[in-house]
């Protein structure tokens, strides 16, 4: 496992669970607008923490925090995760995984073994965009795999998508939706401006108000 940080406390980002929250290095995709260019980008990733302070930190929390969220950067490029994953459940906690889908063979495995007590699954656009917003030849057909796997694994979950204007135009969105047609929980979330975004463009690009997100999610709900 290669671990570029390590946040001791989140009340935000596993939904009803006080946990704590571990990035992983190393991504597959270069989505312009990553607000974690530093877990991405070879050349800017750090020294790995040492699995240790995770488990060395976790031991005296039981009964503190409830979960650990696994995010990167993109979790399931980590050769050691299911190890890793289940030294944490040995310990007590709740696993919370998020990912990019594009690994649904680990996140079979991850479904077999009761690993996972919450799924995160970040739907990017519309799939003829994927290699666009990417900017890699990214195989659509292994993202459809992990949203139906998913789906039906009985595992609590959020698919999601970020609003980026550029890539989430009303037909883009309809094509999601015709996509997860089947699931239960769909989340529009606002994109929020970084310094430490990978293309700096993003910056300077007109994006969704709240009023448009209000009204997108009034259009999608009754999905």
């Amino acid at each position: 496992m290669r671990i570029g940080g390590f946040q001791k406390l989140t009340l935000v980002d596993f939904p009803g669970i006080v946990a704590a929250t571990v990035f992983t290095q190393g991504c597959n995709f270069r989505c312009g607008y990553c607000h974690n260019a530093d877990l991405v980008l070879p050349e800017l990733l750090g020294e790995p923490l040492p699995v240790e302070l995770v488990f060395n930190y976790l031991s005296g929390r039981q009964g503190k925090i409830e979960g650990v969220v696994i995010t990167g950067g993109e979790p399931t490029l980590q050769p050691g995760l299911a190890d890793f994953i289940a030294q944490i459940k040995a310990m007590g906690f709740a696993v919370k995984l998020d990912t990019n889908g594009s690994h649904p063979e680990v996140l079979s495995t991850l479904i077999e073994l009761h690993l996972i007590d919450y799924f995160a699954l970040d739907i990017k656009t519309s799939f003829k965009k994927y290699p666009l917003l990417t900017n890699t030849a990214c195989d659509t057909a292994k993202i459809l795999e992990s949203i139906h796997l998913i789906i039906n694994s009985g595992v609590p979950y959020q698919l999601r998508t970020t609003l980026v204007k550029e890539f989430c135009s009303g037909q883009d969105l309809d094509e999601i939706q015709a996509l997860i047609k089947d699931a239960r929980h769909y989340a529009l979330q606002p994109f929020v401006i970084s310094e430490k975004m990978i293309e700096e463009r993003f910056k300077n690009q007109s994006q969704y108000t709240d009023a448009e997100i209000d009204a997108l999610k009034s259009q999608y709900e009754k999905y």
